[in-house]
């Protein structure tokens, strides 16, 4: 179960490590309460800081003495000396030799940390229950890969025997990949390679792709059982019409023998092609 499941304000105040997985939310502080700000919509002093929390100032300095590394690396800043003179007219600061500023982020993660303000407590409550939703919604997506990864895998089971079988390793590789949300660990040479976009990066017309894909196929099937004394495996693929038909699981395994039917029979009919094509799947 998620630390955020507890839904304890523990889990904020006392983790530094759950702060960081939240500070990002500032759009909980206006859920809560109206925010005000210095006229460059962007910071704030201690003391509008204070009013926020409806706590005293001092409050607001000591989480900042026990914090201080934290939330500067969440915003805070002190402006003193040039620094303070180049804005103070802008920001509208006067009678102080220097200033804290704090952005929304910082604020927020002054509300993380400020015990006694029923303001803070509710900004807590409300990154709790956000980030409960949040886990809820990715373990119910975790649910339907994994149903769905079953259902696939029970299909590619099935076709055991009847599709080729590298092709099936393949494909249960790729099913098992989604449904652990990871993307699949595949070696380049066994990526699938499709007659229609072998002939595409040859410089192809659509035309002529459909014209010419079909003899194509069959050609490099045949070099292929000569070269390796079988046929290429098949797979079953549906067809725009809705239909189901068999059709040879190539790889780019295969490659060698695509460039060589290309060479054969195809490169003379169509001399502007580009360069052979690299297991990367680009002209070498």
């Amino acid at each position: 179960m998620s630390i955020f499941a507890e839904n304890t304000e523990q889990v904020l105040t006392e983790s530094r490590t759950m702060r960081a997985a939240t500070v990002e939310r500032t759009d909980v502080l206006t859920k809560v309460k109206a925010l005000a700000l210095l006229p460059d919509g962007v910071h704030a002093t201690t003391e509008l800081v204070a009013g926020f929390f409806e706590v005293d100032a001092e409050a607001i300095k000591k989480v900042v003495q026990r914090n201080r590394e934290e939330l500067v690396e969440n915003g805070l800043r002190v402006l003193r000396g040039a620094d303070l003179a180049e804005v103070r007219d802008s920001l509208s600061l006067t009678g102080s030799r220097n200033f804290t500023l704090f952005t929304r982020r910082t604020i927020l993660n002054v509300g993380q940390l400020l015990t006694g303000s029923e303001v803070a407590h509710q900004v807590r409550a409300y990154l709790l229950n956000v980030e409960e939703s949040a886990s809820t919604a990715a373990r119910s997506e975790a649910v339907d890969r994994a149903e769905l990864a079953a259902l696939q895998m029970k299909v590619l089971a099935a076709a055991s025997g009847i599709v080729d079988g590298e092709w099936l390793q393949l494909k249960a590789r790729h099913v098992a990949a989604r449904a652990l949300g990871e993307e699949p660990e595949i070696d380049p040479l066994d990526r699938p390679l499709y007659v229609p976009d072998f002939l595409k990066g040859k410089g192809l017309k659509k035309a002529n792709i459909l014209s010419v894909q079909s003899w194509f196929g069959r050609r490099a099937a045949g070099l292929y059982e000569a070269e390796h004394g079988e046929r290429p495996g098949t797979r079953t693929e549906d067809t725009a019409r809705g239909s189901v038909r068999e059709t040879i699981a190539w790889t780019y395994r295969a490659l060698p023998v695509f460039e060589e039917t290309w060479t054969r029979w195809y490169a003379a009919e169509f001399p502007q092609a580009p360069a052979q094509l690299s297991i990367a799947g680009g002209a070498a």
